[in-house]
């Protein structure tokens, strides 16, 4: 069985065929079958790298994350909110560089080393007064809240990618003056303020946990 390897192949060069392939045929379109056919193998000589298809996705996701999403510390003297919001910008942006990125990104959980990355993020909010449990659940919400952010970015027209079709002012006059004002805006901006909402609750969140009660 060993000597069946390709020896043309390996972990690195599947993943990378697999991010390629997602390009041009987008998530629904990836099948085992596919990339091997890309590969010039057949089917199960890519189960020697990744045990299945899942295990394949969660490599993937984690290769666009580690390549394409900065995620450094606060700098000296950047606020825990300027940065919060500066990593979830680029979180969207890495999202946002591969085809079906948040379709592939969602239910993914982390893994290995990734722990390392969420520890340095918990550090930097439990220093800034968040006990680790809401430290975790705050980074928790705002990457659902990116994720499904881009999942609708991804699926929307490129015309209207926050609002869509506008309604009716006759009938509906407070959303017509709400839509109106968000169609004025790029999504990016759209983006910007909502990520605010999160810090403006956070920090009441965290000065709750430094009271008596």
């Amino acid at each position: 069985m060993a000597g069946s390897r390709s020896p043309r192949l390996s972990r690195e060069s599947v993943m990378r065929a697999a991010l390629q392939l997602l390009g041009e045929v987008g998530i629904d379109g990836l099948s085992t079958r596919r990339l091997a056919e890309r590969l010039g193998v057949q089917s199960p000589t890519l189960y020697w790298h990744f045990r299945n298809k899942g295990e394949l996705l969660a490599a993937m996701a984690e290769a666009i994350m580690r390549e394409r999403h900065r995620q450094p510390l606060p700098a000296p003297g950047q606020s825990w909110q300027a940065w919060f919001i500066a990593n979830a910008h680029s979180f969207r942006q890495a999202l946002l560089e591969y085809r079906d990125g948040a379709r592939l990104h969602a239910g993914t959980r982390p893994r290995g080393e990734v722990f390392g990355d969420v520890e340095a993020k918990l550090g930097v909010l439990v220093d800034a007064g968040f006990a680790p449990a809401q430290a975790i659940e705050l980074l928790l919400a705002v990457s659902r809240f990116v994720v499904g952010w881009v999942l609708e970015e991804q699926a929307a027209p490129a015309a209207a990618p926050v609002t869509g079709e506008a309604p009716d002012a006759a009938r509906y006059p407070l959303a017509a003056q709400g839509w109106a004002a968000l169609a004025e805006e790029s999504a990016d901006q759209v983006f910007d303020r909502q990520l605010r909402l999160f810090v403006a609750g956070a920090e009441a969140m965290a000065g709750q946990s430094r009271g008596a009660g």
